[in-house]
């Protein structure tokens, strides 16, 4: 039904222009010099035009939706950083040509159309600039929008950019949650196609794991206080490896990654960008345990390393090295550190059972005195 109005509507709009048409001056000399009447070049004129709409309607209706879908779905898959970038691009630019071509436009031939040539020439160049230089508008516009709360908090947002492996990880969540990670976490946009990639892989362990990254990402937009932004970055050399890309951004936003990788940690830190390592602040979370310490009830699971050692582990996933432990195999007992080794990569406790530690203990008492004796 909605067609058919609209039909209608260009049939009547074509016949609109007929009659207009009917006004032009050739035609006025025509109808004088022929000696028709007036009339009847009028009605012929609507009738023609009129009738030409009507026919052309379906064509052009089809032709308007087809434009419609193509520029909506073109502005859909376009990243928002993109559309603000070219559109304040684009207005900077016009609002140039505009102030260059209006003192230009009373040159005589050639004035009227230089405007015309500005606004062309300097809308292009703002489009084209607005898009490359999206992350530094949009993050002017971030401390523009937040400018008032930020400046009571003393200071404006940073930036953060998540690594693949930390995502996956899953604690970023929760630390995001308690609030010890401000600021605006960054997600480059060949992160997320790599976690895609893992998702879609065809072993079950990366595609799990490729899955609950993405599903932690979910959780973390819906998250109140954690804000995400998935950005494109022009001039970063596609053909590296993720890691470099990472540090090249890092290096272009001047913030630091969030990572819970050795190497990545590593090569950061070589080429002065900060590195926030999950695996650090864990650690530094985890109880202290001193030499000569107690620690209760750990389960002694599978033997270590060297011969006759156990190992057990804590609630939070720290490896306790247990010396003499493997007699204890299956066994819950109480052990003493010796000694505790931190790396980045973990923390590592030596100790040993708390009854071979007391005998030990009690076997150098008795040495001494009998000497002494």
């Amino acid at each position: 039904m909605l067609r058919k109005i609209v039909r209608v509507i260009l049939g009547l709009i074509g016949a609109g222009i007929g009659f207009s048409l009917s006004y032009l001056p050739f035609i006025n000399e025509l109808i004088a010099s022929a000696g028709i009447a007036r009339y009847s070049i009028v009605g012929l004129l609507v009738l023609v035009t009129g009738l030409a709409g009507f026919m052309l309607a379906p064509w052009l209706i089809e032709a308007t939706l087809r434009m419609v879908a193509f520029f909506e779905s073109t502005l859909l898959h376009t990243p928002m950083q993109d559309l603000i970038g070219g559109a304040v691009g684009l207005i900077i630019g016009l609002v140039i040509a505009v102030l260059l071509g209006a003192p230009m436009k009373n040159i005589p031939l050639v004035g009227p159309y230089i405007p015309i040539a500005f606004s062309f020439l300097f809308g292009y160049l703002g489009l084209s600039v607005g898009i490359k230089k999206k992350e530094e508008l949009t993050g002017l516009l971030s401390v523009w929008k937040s400018g008032s709360k930020q400046g009571r908090d003393g200071g404006k947002s940073s930036y953060k950019v998540l690594d693949t492996n930390v995502i996956i990880d899953g604690r970023i969540s929760d630390i995001c949650r308690t609030g010890f990670l401000d600021g605006i976490l960054i997600i480059p946009r060949f992160v997320l196609e790599e976690l895609q990639h893992i998702a879609d892989s065809s072993d079950l362990l990366r595609r799990n794991k490729g899955r609950r990254g993405l599903d932690i990402l979910n959780q973390m937009r819906k998250e109140q206080g954690i804000k995400i932004e998935i950005r494109d970055f022009d001039g970063v050399d596609n053909k590296k490896d993720v890691d470099y890309r990472l540090i090249q951004v890092c290096k272009r936003l001047g913030c630091p990654v969030v990572t819970n990788d050795y190497n990545l940690n590593k090569v950061a830190e070589l080429v002065g960008v900060r590195v926030l390592n999950i695996n650090d602040l864990a650690n530094a979370v985890k109880p202290l345990f001193l030499p000569g310490e107690e620690i209760s009830g750990v389960d002694v699971i599978r033997d270590g390393k060297e011969a006759g050692q156990g190992v057990a582990y804590l609630e939070d996933g720290t490896m306790i090295v247990i010396e003499g432990g493997k007699r204890h195999i299956g066994q819950r007992i109480n052990v003493v550190v010796t000694s505790v080794l931190q790396t980045s990569a973990g923390r590592m406790i030596f100790a040993k059972p708390k009854m071979s530690f007391k005998d030990s203990s009690s076997s150098r008492r008795y040495h001494e005195v009998k000497v002494i004796g």
